[in-house]
């Protein structure tokens, strides 16, 4: 059996397009309705879950006289993303710690300056707009691959628990994580049901996002390297075709770069100006031991951030005995090399994993199997308002980045 009738055969009856022969096959538009419509609950349900935290964070910046939309739209790395939109990238390499913007990748300060161009309203406004667009989006994509591999019920939960992480107020922000995630997770869902073409193009786009794109680009490449073993001859071209795509997204802008500043690792040079070198993880781990261990007066959001990485590293090892398909054990262990293994600044890095979301899928299944909902009602409020409280201290009273 060819991998593209091994997947319609796991496909329910009733969610499958008509045999040939057997009436007309909806059109496009029809089945992306059908699709929206199916994924309603779970996109509804995220939706709530992240108003409660916006109506949170607005709540705690009005006693604390700050502006929401500041907050959201022009902090941070929101700059940089508005600043390149503006007036482009650094022409050269230069001397100076943590102020080149080649550091930043080029899909979502372009995409801001395309639609600003052609709508009313500021730059930032645009950039605020799109990531909450994008988080839908990404909500949909999270929803349709936990939807595939366990079910509507599984798919719901993962998508609402994607949405209540600690961290999960940036997905609302001007930054790239919405758009990222979106990408990455219709990518793997496209990977998941055959769709090499679509697999290899999101996951080049994936590349042209963020830094941390090449572990979508090796998810892609690996799973289509495996599928085209086991394809014939005459069907291979799409699968090897998406496999060479997925990572020249990542591999153009890194090249760019280097001859934007002529020389060869001029990306990797522009990422030692930010300290941001591979260290195989030996920063992380000194700095976990600092927080978990030595520190007299532990601060609330690094022993937040200190949490998120050994759960998420805890979670991939659960995904591993769950058997997850290896497409999604390929991204989450890909990023977590990268996230983990890099030196550089400690706090954001729970904001790095926050595209990961497969490893929630053990999370999402032993909810899905509570026999109680009164057990998964509580846990999920609970993470919501944790979820809230988290965001809001992270944006308006934590002094670093988020």
């Amino acid at each position: 059996m060819s991998p593209a009738a091994t997947v319609h055969a796991f496909v329910p009856a009733s969610r499958r397009p008509p045999a040939p022969g057997h009436g007309r096959a909806p059109r496009a538009g029809d089945r992306l309705l059908r699709s929206l419509r199916y994924a309603a609950p779970a996109l509804t349900a995220y939706l709530a879950v992240r108003l409660c935290g916006l109506l949170f964070l607005a709540r705690l910046a009005h006693i604390k006289g700050q502006g929401v939309w500041t907050t959201l739209a022009t902090s941070w790395d929101s700059d940089w993303y508005l600043g390149i939109a503006d007036h482009g990238y650094a022409d050269s390499l230069g001397t100076e710690v943590n102020a080149n913007n080649l550091a930043f990748f080029p899909l979502y300060p372009m995409l801001v300056k395309a639609v600003a161009a052609v709508t009313p309203g500021s730059r930032a406004s645009v950039g605020l707009l799109l990531a909450v667009l994008c988080s839908f989006v990404a909500a949909w994509g999270v929803f349709a691959v936990g939807d595939r591999l366990h079910g509507r019920r599984v798919g719901t939960l993962l998508t609402v628990l994607w949405g209540v992480l600690p961290v999960a107020i940036v997905q609302w922000m001007g930054y790239t994580e919405s758009l990222f995630t979106a990408l990455t997770a219709w990518a793997l869902y496209a990977v998941l049901t055959g769709h090499w073409l679509w697999a290899g193009a999101l996951a080049s786009l994936a590349g042209l996002t963020r830094p941390t794109g090449v572990a979508v680009a090796a998810a892609v490449t690996v799973a289509a390297a495996l599928a085209a073993r086991r394809e014939r001859p005459g069907r291979r071209a799409p699968v090897l075709t998406a496999g060479l795509i997925a990572p020249l997204g990542w591999l153009a802008f890194v090249a760019w770069v280097g001859l934007r500043v002529g020389r060869v690792d001029g990306y990797f040079a522009v990422q030692r100006l930010w300290k941001n070198e591979w260290d195989g993880g030996r920063a992380t781990l000194l700095e976990l031991r600092q927080q978990l261990v030595y520190a007299t007066e532990p601060q609330l959001f690094p022993l937040t951030v200190s949490a998120v990485l050994v759960i998420s590293a805890v979670l991939y090892v659960l995904g591993w005995t769950d058997r997850q398909p290896l497409p999604l054990l390929v991204f989450t262990g890909v990023l977590l090399l990268v996230v983990l293994g890099s030196a550089g600044v400690y706090f954001p890095r729970a904001r790095f994993l926050l595209p990961g979301f497969p490893l929630l899928l053990p999370l999402a299944l032993a909810l899905a199997r509570a026999r109680r909902p009164a057990t998964v009602l509580v846990t999920l409020a609970s993470a919501t308002l944790l979820s809230s409280w988290s965001g809001a201290y992270m944006l308006l009273v934590w002094q670093g980045p988020p």
